[in-house]
Parts: structure tokens; C-alpha cells; sequence
């Protein structure tokens, strides 16, 4: 079976596992009290170009997005997000199960557009009954989107522009940030989103971790407690020595980096590959997610010897599916795929 339906399907690449061996029987303090967390943090801070830059460690994606959307919204508020973003769709509702609404705006390949959200704002504001709905308190987006586009550092620089104009933070969900750091035609940096952003985070768990994701403030904008709520939500490893290890590992030698392009090229090569085999693009990805709509007969067919995920019914006899590549694809992987294909 070949494996492209995700880009966790395997364990911790070899970098990191031998990492976690390494100190495997260090005495270390435990709740991210360690010296690997402080090194990393240090070294995320270096790469942001933020030497105040405030970073804690989460367990997972939907943690992350959880704690930090709960954490920064006020009871009566809710957050803003493209109808396909992740926690509007793909999350079992944990955003509203900690009591706060996802109101939504229409999507563009994944992407919400600065004027729709500009016009959603001026809309609740000119409504002489807002007070009596759902204010709306921050704005996520998610860099890469669920459809592995990707935003212009215009773009950035707009939405920025509008959350900073109403007084609401831009939180930038980074699950697969370092695929689009490591797009080939990406004009947006990691200090650029550390710049436009008021808290964003780093995926791990997608990136060759076994799990954890770094949780980044820019702007001396902390919550309150903010370690007491991440234990709250379930968030906290004891053993933070885990994620630790682990980010120090991928900020050193430029392995996220490593992993980045890697995984990219081979994203690059499987679009060649569909392209050659006359395969239809849902849409084109620059990132690691390729989309496809396939014949549901072949679909079927095509199961029978690869994992991919699917993703919407196209139409009565065909379907949108995506194939992720990872930092464990290789080109054998691909070469095995052009001949099922």
C-alpha cells in the first residue's frame, strides 16, 4: 500500500527520534521547564526576529486553536474564519464547545478576502442591534489553507492592516506553516508572519514531529495565566521535555527547513505526475496537498492500493481527492504511483 492520504501517517523522522533517544534518561524538570524547551524557544525567536517573542508548547493542532482562540476572546465574542478553515469544519466544534462562535465568511481557494472581511466588520458595527449578536473578536486564517493555498505577503499586509483598524487579533494557524515557508513561490517569511500577526503557531505534528505544536505571541500579548489555561484545556504534557526535544531538533541545522523542501519537491514531481496522466486539478496547490476529481469507479479501484483522503463529492459520478506528500515520501513512493497510475 502507498501511503498519501496525510502527512502524519508515520511516526517522528530520524532526526528527532534519535533526539528523544539521546536523552531519553536525562532528569528534567517536567511541564516545559526544561533546558531543550528554552533552547528552542530561544532558537524560534531567533528565526522570528522577535527577541520578545513569548512560545509555548501544545500537544496538537485543534489544542492550539482551541486554547489560543479561548483564551483571547472575550465570553461575548466570536472568530472569524473562511467557511473551510480548519475550525470551522474539521475540529468536531471545539472552538464553539468552549463557548465561542465561528462566524464565517466565504472562501477563495481556501483564502478569505479582505474586502468581504471588511465588509462583514462595517456590517456588525453599523447595525444599531449589535450588541445583541455575536461581536466578533478576532480573525484566524491558516497558512497553509485546508486547500494548501497560500497568502500573499500583500494579502498578510491588508488582513493585518483591517484586525489592527477594529482593534482584534490575527491569529495565523501554522499546522503546515513550514510547507508554506518552503513553497517555491511564496513571498512570505517567517519574520513576516511574526510581524503581521499577533500570535501564530508552528506545526510540528506535521512536520516530521511526533506531535506538538509551537504556540508563538508577538506582541507582548499573552493571556493571562496562559500556562494555567493550556492545563485547563488538556493541553499541558508533563513530560514537555517531548516537545521540547523536538523543536530543538527541527531549529537546528535547518532541519524544518530540510524537511520543507524535501516534501515540496516531491509535491511538485506527483503534480507532474498527474499532469502526465491526464489527471483534472480541482485546483493547484503550492504546497504539499494536491487535488484531484477522480471517476468514482476508479477511485475505488485506485483504494485498492493507496491511501489518500478524500475530500468532497464533485458530482453524481465523481469526487474530489487529495494526496499529501511528507517529509517520509520518496521517490520510490512516487515511481510506484506512476505505474498504478
Amino acid at each position: 500500500m502507498l501511503h498519501f492520504a496525510n502527512d502524519y501517517t508515520q511516526g517522528a523522522c530520524q532526526e528527532i527520534l534519535d533526539a528523544i533517544v539521546k536523552t531519553n534518561f536525562e532528569d528534567l524538570a517536567g511541564y516545559g521547564a526544561d533546558r531543550y524547551c528554552e533552547s528552542a524557544k530561544a532558537k524560534i525567536r531567533k528565526v522570528c526576529e522577535v527577541k520578545n517573542a513569548d512560545v509555548h508548547f501544545l500537544t496538537g493542532g485543534t489544542q492550539a486553536n482551541a486554547v489560543v482562540i479561548n483564551s483571547m476572546l472575550e465570553s461575548y465574542e466570536g472568530v472569524i474564519a473562511a467557511e473551510t478553515g480548519h475550525i470551522a469544519i474539521h475540529e468536531a466544534g471545539a472552538i464553539e464547545f468552549t463557548g465561542h462562535k465561528v462566524l464565517t465568511l466565504p472562501h477563495h481557494s481556501g483564502k478569505i478576502d479582505v474586502n468581504e472581511l471588511k465588509e462583514y466588520l462595517h456590517t456588525f458595527y453599523a447595525d444599531e442591534n449589535h450588541e445583541h449578536m455575536v461581536f466578533p473578536g478576532m480573525v484566524y486564517i491558516s497558512h497553509p489553507t485546508e486547500y494548501g493555498t497560500l497568502y500573499s505577503k500583500k494579502e498578510l499586509i491588508e488582513i493585518s492592516k483591517t484586525c489592527k483598524k477594529y482593534e482584534i487579533p490575527l491569529f495565523l494557524d501554522g499546522a503546515r506553516l513550514v510547507y508554506g515557508l518552503m513553497a517555491k513561490d511564496t513571498d512570505v517569511t517567517l519574520p513576516d508572519i511574526a510581524q503581521l500577526c499577533d500570535v501564530f503557531y508552528f506545526g510540528g505534528t506535521k512536520a516530521g514531529a511526533l506531535l506538538g505544536e509551537a504556540v508563538v505571541f508577538t506582541k507582548n500579548n499573552t493571556p493571562k495565566n496562559f500556562v494555567t489555561r493550556i492545563k485547563q484545556h488538556g493541553a499541558l504534557l508533563a513530560k514537555g521535555r517531548l516537545l521540547g526535544v523536538q523543536f530543538d531538533t527541527l531549529f537546528s541545522n535547518d532541519l524544518y527547513k530540510r524537511i520543507g523542501k524535501h516534501t515540496i519537491n516531491l509535491s511538485e514531481k506527483l503534480k507532474n505526475i498527474l499532469h502526465e496522466k491526464n489527471y483534472r486539478f480541482y485546483l493547484e496547490s503550492p504546497t504539499n496537498q494536491q487535488f484531484i476529481i477522480i471517476e468514482n469507479t476508479k477511485m475505488e479501484e485506485l483504494a485498492k492500493n493507496v491511501s489518500f483522503s478524500f475530500w468532497e463529492k464533485y458530482d453524481e459520478n465523481h469526487t474530489v481527492i487529495r494526496f499529501v506528500t511528507s517529509w517520509a515520501t520518496t521517490e520510490k513512493d512516487l515511481d510506484e504511483l506512476i505505474k498504478l497510475l
